[in-house]
Order: C-alpha cells, then sequence, then structure tokens
C-alpha cells in the first residue's frame, strides 16, 4: 500500500500540485531500497529552448538535468549536485546542475557539422534511433560533483564514460565510485505537434539491509531483484506522461509491495548568473588576459547555461578596478 510521509519540500501548495516538473523520493522497505522518481516538462522546454541545441544533443541533455535532478533531491543542505560529460567527439562538453531547492540549468558544448554527420531524425530520439554515448562523446568521462555549500568539502568522483547509454555509465559510475548497486532508466519524448519536450526518469539505490541474519540478508537479495526487474518494467509513456501522477506510477510498479513516497519537490529552470558574479570574474582576470577580451572597447560575457549577455566598456572596467583597489 502505498503511504505518503511529508518532509521538508518547497514551493507553495500550488506549484506541488503540478504533475510536471517535479522530483518524488520513495522508500521501498521489503527490498531495503530507496529512489527518486522525476518528470520534467516547462522547465526542460525553457533549459532546452535557451539554445538551438540538434534533436540528438538535446535529447541526451534532458536525460542529464533529469539525472542532476533526482540526485540533488536528496541532498541535505541547499547545495549543488553537477553532471559533466567531457569527450573528444562530436559533443565535447555537457553540463547540468541541480540544487537541492530544485533549480536546474545545463547546457552542451558541440560541433554542429560533426552531430549533423551523425544523420540523426528527431523521430529517432526516442528509441535506439539516437546516437550511442561513444558516438556523441567519443572518448570520455563521466564526473558527478557534489558541492554541499555552507563551507562544507565539495567531493566529485569521476568514471570514464562507459556503455551506450547514459544510463550504463550512471550504473558503472555508482558500482565504482559509491559501491552502490543502482538501477536507472530515462525517456525522453521530443516536442510533437504543440507539445514540447519532456523527460522522465527512475533512480533506485539499494542500501545495506538492516538486519544481521542470513535469512535477512537473502530476503534483502530477493527483494532488491524485484525491485530492479518491476523498474525496468516502466515504459517510456509512464515517465514522461504529464497526466500521470508519480504517485499513480510507483503505486502501478509496486502496488504488490508497497512504496513509501515522501513530499515533492517542484524544479523549475533557475540560473545563478548575476551581475555580481561576472564583476567578481572580470575583478580577478590579470590585466593581459582581460585585454584578450576586449572587442572595440567592450568585454561581452555570455553564461553558457541561460544566454544572458553582460557588457562592460572601458569606463565599467575601470570602474571595477577602482574599487577592487579601494577595497585593498
Amino acid at each position: 500500500m502505498m503511504t505518503t510521509t511529508p518532509t521538508h519540500g518547497a514551493g507553495t501548495p500550488a506549484e506541488r500540485s503540478t504533475l510536471v516538473d517535479r522530483s518524488l523520493p520513495f522508500r521501498l522497505p521489503w527490498a531495503e531500497a530507496r529512489g527518486r522518481v522525476a518528470r520534467l516538462g516547462p522547465a526542460l522546454d525553457e533549459i532546452l529552448g535557451r539554445h538551438a541545441y540538434p534533436a540528438a544533443v538535446s535529447a541526451v541533455l534532458a536525460e542529464t538535468v533529469t539525472l542532476a535532478a533526482m540526485v540533488a533531491h536528496s541532498l541535505k543542505t541547499d547545495g549543488v549536485f553537477t553532471v559533466q560529460i567531457r569527450g573528444d567527439g562530436p559533443v565535447s562538453l555537457m553540463v547540468a546542475d541541480a540544487t537541492a531547492s530544485g533549480a536546474l540549468r545545463g547546457y552542451a558544448q558541440f560541433d554542429a557539422d560533426a552531430v549533423a554527420a551523425l544523420d540523426t531524425a528527431v523521430a529517432g530520439v526516442r528509441h535506439q534511433g539516437a546516437p550511442s554515448m561513444p558516438r556523441l562523446f567519443g572518448r570520455a568521462y563521466l564526473a558527478l560533483t557534489l558541492d554541499p555549500g555552507q563551507g562544507m568539502e565539495r567531493y566529485q568522483g569521476i568514471v570514464e564514460l562507459d556503455g551506450e547509454r547514459l544510463a550504463d555509465a550512471v550504473h558503472a559510475y555508482f558500482r565504482m565510485s559509491e559501491q552502490i548497486e543502482s538501477a536507472v532508466r530515462f525517456a525522453v519524448m521530443p516536442p510533437e505537434g504543440d507539445r514540447g519536450w519532456r523527460a522522465g526518469g527512475l533512480l533506485l539505490q539499494r542500501m545495506p539491509p538492516e538486519g544481521g541474519t542470513a535469512t535477512a540478508a537473502e530476503d534483502a537479495e530477493d527483494g532488491w531483484h524485484r525491485a530492479v526487474v518491476l523498474a525496468s518494467s516502466v515504459r517510456d509513456q509512464e515517465l514522461t506522461d504529464p497526466d500521470l501522477p508519480l504517485e499513480t506510477l510507483l503505486l502501478r510498479l509496486y502496488h504488490e509491495d508497497g512504496a513509501v513516497a515522501y513530499e515533492a519537490l517542484p524544479l523549475g529552470f533557475a540560473c545563478r548568473c548575476s551581475p555580481e558574479r561576472v564583476e567578481g570574474l572580470i575583478r580577478s582576470l590579470p590585466v593581459d588576459d582581460l585585454a584578450e577580451l576586449t572587442v572595440d572597447g567592450r568585454v561581452d560575457v555570455v553564461c553558457e547555461f541561460c544566454g544572458t549577455s553582460y557588457v562592460y566598456d572601458d569606463a565599467d572596467i575601470a570602474r571595477l578596478r577602482a574599487n577592487d583597489a579601494h577595497r585593498h
């Protein structure tokens, strides 16, 4: 039977009631497992809509943002969780991050001609037609970074990008870097008609058994395998359906054994760039480096995530330099 336990949440009740742009944490006591299921709609459209990405790049970035949203939901502080893929293929860099409060953003750097040469149709993004990770990224690595904030130590784990899909690389990461058995599913639907991008994800992680007996360990093993098999049965349409509550999805998957669902976290696009951050960057640059960035008497700094342009002329830079010198 599905039960609901309140936890710390974010957003108004109206925001929490929406069926998309949500991350829902849950626990499977009988399997000694915990997990998160997430669905993105308008938030994903806003992230992808700020860039003219090819469909294949948008699809993988959608998965990457979904992964960041699910993992960041487990943060205990208002920190930031970042997923980064860097390689030598047509897509050289992909970054997505999420805060514990549900703020998402992401971007990609790629060679447009090389991606176009992969000859991937938009319709092929849905299933096996999408290019594999090796074709998109070449030789690459996956880095997951946790910055808890509040002066606490930053943690980063890095593994080679292994497997055909992002889910394969995530499995390898948790197995090698965290020693946590995990199962993850992603589903992405490209725009169709008047509907925009949609994505969904399910992350399941095994926890150490609480019982110390051989019977308890065997039961936990059986429960974990059952939980993974049931998770693998979820359909792409179910993960991305904007009319299907995530709670109902969990109930469908685990109705026989039960799942404990906690309060969902609303998700949305939010960039953390600001004039203050950019001005701090300008003040930190050596004079020679700043001169190289100056074109026609102006320095134009564009945020990779949101596309916002911050323009500073010679007078602005002189003012920033003078203020910095005065503070010191």
